[in-house]
C-alpha cells in the first residue's frame, strides 16, 4: 500500500519562516528608502513646476512674491507653502520644507529651486534637519548641502 503525505513537518513550516523572516528584513529598509527617495524626487518636481510661472512673471518686469501668485497647489509633504523670495534683477529662489506626511527620515529636509540674475536654475537639498537622512535621497539634477 503506499503511504500517503499528511503535510508538512515541523522543520519545514520553521525553515520557510525562517527565509520569509530574511527577505522581510532586507526588504522593509530597501522600501522605506525607496518611499523617501520618492517623497524628496516628488517635492523636487512640484517646487520646479512653479519655475514657469516666475519665468513668465519676470518676462513681465513683475516679480513673485508668494507661492500662489505662481500657482502653486496645497501639498501633503510640505510643512507650509513654499517661501518665494525673488530680488528685482531676477536672482531669487523657492524653498520648501518637508513636513506633514513625510517620511520621518526625510520630515524637515530642505528643498531650493534657486534662479541666479542670468536665468539658471539651480536645486539644493539640504538634508540637515531631517531625521535619518542620508546623501542618496537627493534625486539627480540636485546637489546634496
Amino acid at each position: 500500500m503506499k503511504k500517503v503525505q499528511q503535510g508538512f513537518t515541523l522543520i519545514e513550516l520553521m525553515i520557510v519562516v525562517a527565509i520569509i523572516g530574511i527577505l522581510a528584513a532586507i526588504a522593509i529598509p530597501a522600501y522605506q528608502d525607496y518611499i523617501a527617495r520618492s517623497q524628496v524626487t516628488r517635492v523636487v518636481g512640484e517646487l520646479s513646476a512653479l519655475k514657469t510661472a516666475t519665468e513668465e512673471l519676470l518676462m513681465r518686469g513683475q516679480t513673485p512674491a508668494t507661492a500662489a501668485e505662481l500657482g502653486y497647489n496645497t501639498s501633503n509633504l510640505l510643512t507650509a507653502a513654499p517661501t518665494v523670495t525673488f530680488a528685482a534683477d531676477g536672482s531669487g529662489s523657492i524653498v520648501g520644507t518637508l513636513g506633514t506626511n513625510a517620511s520621518a527620515a526625510v520630515a524637515g529636509a530642505t528643498v531650493t529651486i534657486a534662479r541666479d540674475a542670468a536665468g539658471t536654475w539651480t536645486c539644493t537639498v539640504d538634508g540637515s534637519g531631517a531625521g535619518s537622512w542620508k546623501a542618496s535621497y537627493v534625486p539627480a539634477g540636485c546637489t546634496n548641502s
